[in-house]
């Protein structure tokens, strides 16, 4: 059996669930029988749903799975949450070897899952692509081994870095493909973040469950899309009365003569909001760089040549290249004519 390929196809399964899962992992899991025959397959869809390796197994009938291969990207649970335990399932189905990308790193299971298995004497081997699992699971894997929110910025730029002209023209700047292929990013973020400049600027309707704005001032109340949607989060400068609306008002120190952006991202995580995608302009980006765990940067063929068009990354004056933030690029995609850099901070990796 080729466990690589099974693998992948267990992660293009897990990807069917972005959106709709968190807090917890994605997960897909396919099932072979004794002769190396694929007979079910099946992904986490929904927190508090079916577990990815119960949604396959329980599609089979009497003792089909019986002797055969179970293949998952995550270690299978062993505890009591909202479903019963994926590995006693396992166990009763007579599975004879479970195939797995990584160990979970829920201190809950961290390793469980594998004994309970190992145990009642099925084969388990483990880490395979581990290194794809772990990307699958990056929101996860911070919540769960750092107690915080995962931060990802999204950017779209001309060739020379400008996200808008002097006046604060920037529609459009990518084409139609890459901003339909920015929708699918949005929806794996639990949150859009974005600053009152923008909104002010824009009036964006930035479509979403959860909206969340910086407004220090509190200047966008009064007649902004972006309120329209189903839960917006204001945060604002302490010192200032608690406003009145439809919003949830969050008082916020003030850093720098800033929003402290690190109070924002710990309650962030204190209201269950286990990844955020802030889209805003180069000030909030640049100083969301120290906390941002991952960039999305769309890059369209374009030259601006304005000298005070406004750059996707403008918050500071450096003298000494040595002060440069650095990244590695993961990944180049093409949404042609334009392209996306998938990069991340190097101290992170």
């Amino acid at each position: 059996m080729d466990y690589e390929k099974s693998m992948k196809r267990c992660i293009e399964l897990a990807e069917c669930g972005a959106g709709n899962v968190s807090p917890n992992p994605l997960v897909g899991c396919v099932v072979y029988d004794r002769d190396g025959n694929l007979i079910s397959e099946g992904f986490h869809r929904k927190c508090g749903e079916n577990h990815a390796e119960r949604d396959a197994l329980l599609k089979l009938k009497n003792d089909e799975a019986r002797g055969g291969t179970l293949v998952v990207n995550l270690e299978p649970c062993s505890h009591y949450g909202k479903t019963p335990p994926c590995a006693d399932l396992i166990i009763e189905k007579g599975i004879a070897r479970v195939i797995a990308g990584m160990e979970d790193v829920n201190p809950k299971v961290a390793g469980n899952g594998f004994k309970k298995l190992e145990n009642a004497g099925i084969e388990v081997v483990s880490d395979v692509l581990e290194k794809e699992c772990r990307q699958l699971n990056e929101i996860f894997i911070k919540n769960m081994t750092e107690h915080k929110t995962f931060v990802a910025i999204k950017t779209a730029t001309t060739l020379d870095g400008k996200i808008a002209a002097s006046n604060g023209a920037s529609k459009w700047i990518t084409s139609e493909k890459a901003r339909a292929h920015v929708k699918n990013i949005r929806n794996c973020y639990d949150a859009l973040l974005t600053s009152s400049s923008t909104v002010i600027a824009d009036n964006p309707s930035m479509l979403h469950k959860c909206n969340i704005i910086l407004d220090r001032q509190l200047k966008t109340l009064n007649g902004y899309k972006i309120y329209n949607n189903q839960r917006v989060i204001v945060f604002f400068d302490e010192a200032l009365p608690m406003p009145q609306g439809n919003a949830e008002f969050i008082k916020t120190p003030v850093r720098d003569n800033m929003l402290d952006l690190e109070f924002v991202f710990n309650k962030l995580y204190e209201l269950n909001i286990m990844s955020v995608l802030v889209e805003a302009g180069g000030h909030l980006n640049g100083q969301v760089l120290s906390y941002a765990d991952k960039v999305y940067h769309f890059i369209a063929p374009k030259i601006l040549g304005d000298n005070n068009g406004r750059s996707c990354f403008d918050f500071r004056i450096l003298t000494d290249i040595a002060e440069c933030y650095n990244f590695k690029i993961d990944s180049v995609e093409h949404f042609e004519p334009d392209i996306l850099l998938t990069y991340y901070p190097i101290s992170k990796i």
